[in-house]
């Protein structure tokens, strides 16, 4: 770039956030920044405090965090709705070849019936408090990274043990809302006690499967319910039967007139984790390591799980959760790559990084501050990348291979045991062996010997292949007693598989640990390997420090001097918190000469069924009712049918799923789920001609309840009359 277009880039970048107008619907903005949000102008018809009232009750204490998505009460039973795939996990625990809910759907006509979903919470935010001056006062005179970074950590952590000690109601955390630069400490109540209420047919609830996912048009039924328990004085508790329903401070209503096109609307959700406030080269090593190594990985294991499956019922439903969550990640990472590519986002970050850094260099306070930025973070991601492969392959070896999972649990337990004196090894043994037990019964949920020996012997190949610096040694020492490393690798793997009794779950349990004298003596070639790759990690560990520590202070500085080149202040990325998006129903164009229209109807459904397609397959009473066009009161006029599912130009990421999208009156009118494959790239940038999210339309969700499965009860329960 020469010095005239990178003077006009300065300038043009500067000038548009001084001087032009920003569309408002972007942005996933935290609690702390709604109140400096105009919503009314937007489109609210309610007051502003309705939305998020510190003082008060507001629409924002009807939010769940429920397995790592989203939900929302609405009933004053502790009725939560939420999408079908965040409890798919509960419903596939719950499944046997004689109950197979997983498939059939599930509903519970009774308090009675409702089902315990297994590995579900609730968390619901209680309250929040900025925590910066403390965490990064802690850090004010240190310069070595890592030590910088570790200090960081436990400021966070003394703030978390001071909090729940001042009230052990609550669950603590600090989160980072820049990383390196904003903290804040979020108080949540967290109830244990979830049960499924109903679920609808597979064919329903995820219709389309893998041709839909990350797709629109799309005729998904991603909902489900379940229900919150607590002990009868109202407290958290663990499943029991004598537990009542939970009263929450705040439900939403349900609308069952849902939406019309370029209606105003809203969300409120707990988005995962976005990266929009990064360098070019950060995007690069996505591009060219991280989404790319993932996503073919788990294609592998993906093709390996479903052939496997083929077996019979049994092993098909213990690896659907595991197929499921892979798919997921893989159309999403492979829509991120195409769109980085698409957009040429690489390009457009370094334009803006060298516009920075001009503007770094042409300020003589601004450069005595953060001269070396650009170049410090440069040179760091050269390290970063050379040795990316092993780096990966070591985050992602334990989740590929379920014995060595089980292994590193074993593992890490002796290590704990033989440290403790000997009058206090069985007081040890006696407290931590049940959660032992329960991690490794969470393993063995979605173990199988074939799967894992496959997918086993494809990392230990990978890993036979880096290049010198980036060895794997537990690899090495297997491949270098032969001359031939496929040989080598097929020798170790038939033995330790064959001889380890960690392939059995009952022996495992029953026997090994059995007692803190059985579990020291027991060893094989799988906890010996896991061993070697633990001593690696640890040797690797003070340098992925000292890196972790330079990035957390170049970030910092990152935002920092960006927002005073910009002169504006940034929302923090999407970390796990709550926050609020809105925008308005609104179809797109995603490519020349094609429009996207914003709702999709029960026509499509079977449209798509004529295809012949498996993915495509629907409950046949769907269609019969279509012909007789019995759509109850749930039809939109305008299509003549009832409304599946609808776009809209809100911000969202993965966490968002099972979101309440509510209208101008925060009326409860759909339940986000997905976004259109353009928008996968949402992560790291976001514009409106392409970011388009996804829901299931209230009134297919009530249409599906009253008349295929006749869940009358539940419209009841939420105030929608027939």
């Amino acid at each position: 770039m020469n010095k005239k277009t990178l003077s006009i880039t300065l300038l043009t970048l500067a000038g548009l956030f001084q001087f032009s107008y920003s569309p408002p619907e972007e942005g996933m903005f935290p609690l702390s920044e709604i109140h400096k949000l105009d919503l009314k102008k937007a489109g609210l018809k309610i007051d502003q405090n309705e939305v998020y009232n510190p003082n008060g009750i507001s629409l924002v204490d009807a939010l769940v965090n429920v397995g790592g998505c989203t939900g929302s009460f609405v009933s004053n039973d502790g009725l939560i709705i939420t999408n079908h795939h965040c409890a798919f996990s509960a419903v596939q625990l719950a499944s046997t070849p004689e109950h197979d809910y997983l498939n059939n759907g599930f509903v519970a006509n009774s308090r009675e019936q409702e089902i315990e979903a297994k590995g579900l919470t609730c968390r619901i935010t209680d309250s929040y408090e900025d925590v910066s001056d403390k965490v990064l006062g802690a850090v004010a005179q240190i310069q070595d990274p890592s030590t910088r970074l570790q200090l960081i950590n436990n400021a966070m952590k003394n703030i978390v043990l001071e909090a729940e000690k001042k009230d052990p109601s609550i669950k603590a955390e600090v989160s980072e809302m820049f990383i390196g630069k904003s903290y804040v400490l979020f108080r949540y109540k967290t109830i244990q006690d979830v049960r499924l209420v109903y679920v609808p047919n597979r064919k329903i609830g995820e219709y389309g499967g893998e041709t839909d996912n990350w797709v629109w048009p799309r005729h998904t039924g991603d909902f489900s319910f379940m229900r919150a328990y607590v002990s009868k004085d109202g407290k958290p508790a663990k499943y029991a039967k004598n537990n009542v329903p939970y009263t929450p401070k705040k439900f939403l209503k349900v609308n069952p007139n849902g939406t019309n096109e370029e209606d105003f609307v809203f969300i409120l959700g707990y988005p995962g984790k976005t990266f929009r406030h990064r360098p070019a080269e950060f995007i690069d090593y996505q591009q060219k390591y991280l989404l790319p190594y993932v996503s073919e990985l788990y294609d592998f294991q993906n093709t390996t799980m479903e052939n496997v499956g083929k077996r019979d019922k049994t092993t098909e439903l213990k690896l659907a959760t595991r197929i499921k969550k892979n798919a997921n990640v893989m159309k999403n990472y492979r829509g991120k790559l195409k769109g980085i590519k698409g957009i040429d986002l690489v390009a457009q970050k370094k334009q803006e990084d060298a516009a920075l850094a001009q503007f770094i260099n042409n300020n003589v306070d601004v450069k005595a501050q953060y001269g070396n930025l650009m170049t410090d973070i440069d040179q760091l991601y050269k390290q970063i990348n050379g040795d990316a492969y092993r780096d990966m392959w070591l985050t992602q070896i334990y989740t590929s291979t379920s014995l060595l999972n089980v292994s590193k649990q074993i593992n890490t337990f002796k290590i704990e045991l033989e440290s403790q004196p000997a009058a206090q090894k069985e007081i040890y043994f006696n407290a931590n062996i049940d959660k032992l037990k329960q991690a490794l019964n969470a393993i063995y949920d979605s173990f199988d010997i074939d799967v894992d020996r496959r997918i086993f012997k494809k990392m230990m190949t990978d890993a036979s292949v880096f290049t010198s610096n980036q060895r794997v040694n537990a690899v090495d020492k297997i491949t270098s007693k032969g001359a031939n490393s496929n040989a080598m690798i097929d020798d170790f793997i038939n033995d330790a598989f064959g001889l380890s009794k960690l392939k059995d779950k009952n022996y495992v349990l029953n026997n090994i640990l059995k007692s803190s004298k059985s579990i020291l003596d027991y060893n094989d070639g799988l906890l010996l390997f896991e061993k070697d790759i633990t001593k690696q990690i640890a040797e690797l560990k003070p340098e992925k420090d000292r890196r972790d520590g330079v990035l957390n202070k170049l970030m910092g500085d990152y935002v920092n001097v960006k927002e005073k080149f910009l002169q504006k202040d940034f929302i923090p990325d999407a970390n796990s918190t709550l926050r609020l998006t809105y925008g308005h129903v609104r179809g797109y164009s995603p490519a020349d000469a094609s429009y996207m229209a914003p709702y999709t109807s029960i026509k499509g459904i079977i449209e798509k069924g004529a295809t012949g397609n498996p993915e495509f397959e629907y409950p046949a009473q769907i269609k019969t009712l279509w012909n007789v066009k019995d759509f109850g009161p749930f039809a939109k006029k305008e299509l003549n049918d009832v409304p599946v599912a609808f776009l809209y130009n809100m911000d969202t990421t993965g966490g968002n799923s099972g979101s309440p999208i509510m209208n101008a009156y925060g009326e409860l009118i759909g339940v986000n789920f997905d976004r259109a494959y353009e928008a996968t790239i949402n992560d790291y940038a976001w514009n409106e001609s392409y970011s388009r999210s996804i829901g299931v339309d209230i009134r297919y969700v009530l249409w599906v309840a009253a008349k295929i499965d006749h869940a009358d009860f539940l419209l009841k329960e939420m105030g929608v009359n027939l």
